[in-house]
């Protein structure tokens, strides 16, 4: 789900007074490289991400979203290292970096959380803005799938470099301060759709940017076992097949990268070390579950 690639430009301060109901609003200087309909929708989901909005839509995400994703998947469905979960604090920012496979990992994440931790929370994901910011329909689907919470967008693209600027700039606000706050993100930057699910793609450096800037508990996650097709993946939950696969390590210590001085390397030295510890969750996964794994998901692509 998440994509983070970009680096930062300088920031131009005018607030936007047209976004007056959560923090963080862009500039009118950013907002103006967006369309219309990429304004419009941002302006509605920034606003769905804040105040007593998000409180309501936290609510829904608790018991409609993780409770119809828990019938679909509570027969297959896995969890390992929970007891890692206990070690952080709700009091600061949790990043839960984790591989990415398919579009359903961090909904089958987040449904382990709501029902599994007592703790408040308030999840964020940062998304390519293509398809969630450029139609109608995008947009429907963040609200069905997300309840609005694929936020902030990247779009990635040369004439829109002080929109994701702006992009960084707020995903580190939300990670760095915030009662509650979980950030879902993927250091791949993309989905790996190469068939062993013990592979994965390069880290890209944007996830080492944000950790090194914000500080936050970042927790590693390794998910296997879910497919790509919404329909053949609530199936199994009744016929049976490959089982979901949750596992959460233990929160990483960060401390010989703090007084690092910020840049492409260090960014990158973060990126692998927390990619390395997602490793080992696969390698424990690999020795539970072993060729079986990787053999339903090659059947899976």
């Amino acid at each position: 789900m998440p994509l983070l690639e970009t680096e930062a430009l300088p920031e131009d301060r005018t607030q936007d007074a047209t976004l007056p109901t959560a923090p963080g609003a862009p500039s009118a200087a950013e907002l103006s490289v967006l369309t219309p309909m990429e304004r419009a929708i941002f302006r509605l989901v920034h606003r769905m991400n804040g105040g007593r909005w998000k409180t309501f839509w936290t609510w829904c995400q608790r018991v409609i979203g993780a409770g119809w994703i828990h019938l679909a998947t509570y027969n297959i469905m896995r969890v390992y290292g929970l007891e890692n979960l206990r070690r952080v604090s709700p009091e600061r920012p949790i990043l839960l970096v984790a591989n990415h496979r398919s579009f359903f990992d961090m909904y089958a994440v987040s449904t382990v959380l709501f029902r599994r931790t007592d703790w408040p929370k308030r999840l964020f994901f940062p998304v390519r803005g293509r398809f969630f910011y450029q139609s109608p329909l995008g947009a429907l689907v963040n609200f069905i799938m997300g309840w609005w919470s694929m936020y902030p967008p990247f779009f990635a693209t040369a004439e829109k470099r002080a929109w994701d600027a702006y992009a960084m700039r707020r995903l580190i606000e939300l990670c760095r301060d915030g009662h509650g706050h979980i950030i879902g993100f993927h250091p791949e930057g993309t989905r790996n759709k190469g068939p062993d699910p013990y592979s994965f793609l390069p880290p890209q450096p944007g996830v080492g940017r944000l950790i090194l800037e914000a500080r936050p508990q970042v927790v590693p996650v390794f998910v296997a076992g879910l497919c790509n097709s919404l329909p053949r993946q609530i199936l199994r939950n009744w016929t049976g097949g490959e089982k979901i696969r949750i596992r959460f390590g233990a929160p990483l210590d960060l401390a010989r990268f703090a007084t690092r001085r910020g840049g492409l390397k260090t960014y990158k030295q973060i990126a692998d070390f927390v990619m390395s510890k997602i490793a080992e969750l696969a390698e424990e996964d690999r020795r539970e579950y072993g060729s079986s794994g990787a053999n339903r998901a090659a059947r899976d692509r």
